[in-house]
C-alpha cells in the first residue's frame, strides 16, 4: 500500500469515530481534482449562475453524513466514492436548473442522459480548439469548434470518457476502470485507442493541423 493510500486509510477510520478534522483533510486532499471535474462536465448555460463550489460543498456533507456506510461496505476507493457523490449532485443541479418542468420523471432522465454525453464531446471540443494558436476570428473558431465537436460524437462513447477522465479529471488508470467498470487492463488498452482513433477523426477536421 503507497503512503498516500495509508494516509487516507487512517484519515476515513478517524473520520468514522467523529473526528472531524479528519474528514476534513480528505475532502481537502481531495477538493483540486472534484472542483477540476466540476469544471469541465458543468453545462456552460450553467456557469455564472451556478458556483461550483457551492456543488462541491453540497457533495462534501452528503459525503460526511455517509462516510459510515462507506467504511462498512466500500464499493469503490475513497476518491471515486467522493466523485460519485459530487457526479450525482451536478446531475441534480443540470436537472433543476435545465430540466423541462412538464417532463415526466423517465424523459428528465432520458434527457439529462442524452445531455450528458452530449456534454463530453462539446467540453473536450472546447478544449482541443481552444489550445490551438490559430484561428484568431470568432467565426472561424466557431466553425472550427462546430467541426471537431462532430468528429467526437462519431467516437465510441466510452472512448471518449477515458480520455476525459485520464485528461481533464486527471484520474489514474486504476481509478478510470473503477469508474467506467472495466478491467485495469481494458482500461488502459481503451486509452491508447482513443488517442489513435482522436487523432485519426481530428486529421480529418479541416483546419485542425494547420499549424503544426
Amino acid at each position: 500500500m503507497s503512503d498516500n493510500a495509508s494516509d487516507s486509510t487512517v484519515l476515513i477510520k478517524r473520520a468514522t469515530a467523529g473526528d472531524e478534522q479528519a474528514l476534513a483533510a480528505l475532502f481537502t486532499k481531495h477538493r483540486d481534482r472534484l472542483r477540476r471535474m466540476l469544471d469541465f462536465r458543468m453545462d456552460q448555460r450553467l456557469r455564472g449562475r451556478i458556483d461550483p463550489s457551492d456543488v462541491l460543498q453540497e457533495a462534501m456533507l452528503v459525503a460526511a453524513q455517509n462516510v459510515q456506510q462507506y467504511v462498512e461496505a466500500p464499493a469503490f476507493s475513497f476518491f471515486v466514492w467522493l466523485r460519485q457523490i459530487t457526479m450525482q449532485r451536478l446531475i441534480d443541479v443540470h436537472r433543476r436548473h435545465l430540466g423541462a418542468q412538464k417532463r415526466s420523471a423517465r424523459q428528465e432522465v432520458r434527457s439529462v442522459r442524452q445531455a450528458w454525453g452530449q456534454g463530453t464531446s462539446v467540453s473536450l471540443a472546447r478544449y482541443l480548439v481552444g489550445q490551438l494558436s490559430t484561428p484568431s476570428q470568432a467565426v472561424i473558431r466557431a466553425e472550427l469548434l462546430d467541426h471537431v465537436q462532430k468528429a467526437l460524437d462519431r467516437m465510441d462513447k466510452i472512448d471518449r470518457e477515458v480520455l476525459a477522465l485520464r485528461h481533464f479529471e486527471e484520474l489514474t488508470n486504476n481509478e478510470v476502470a473503477e469508474v467506467l467498470d472495466l478491467q485495469k487492463s481494458a482500461a488502459s488498452n481503451r486509452y491508447v485507442r482513443a488517442l489513435t482513433r482522436l487523432r485519426t477523426i481530428l486529421s480529418e477536421v479541416p483546419g485542425f493541423f494547420d499549424d503544426e
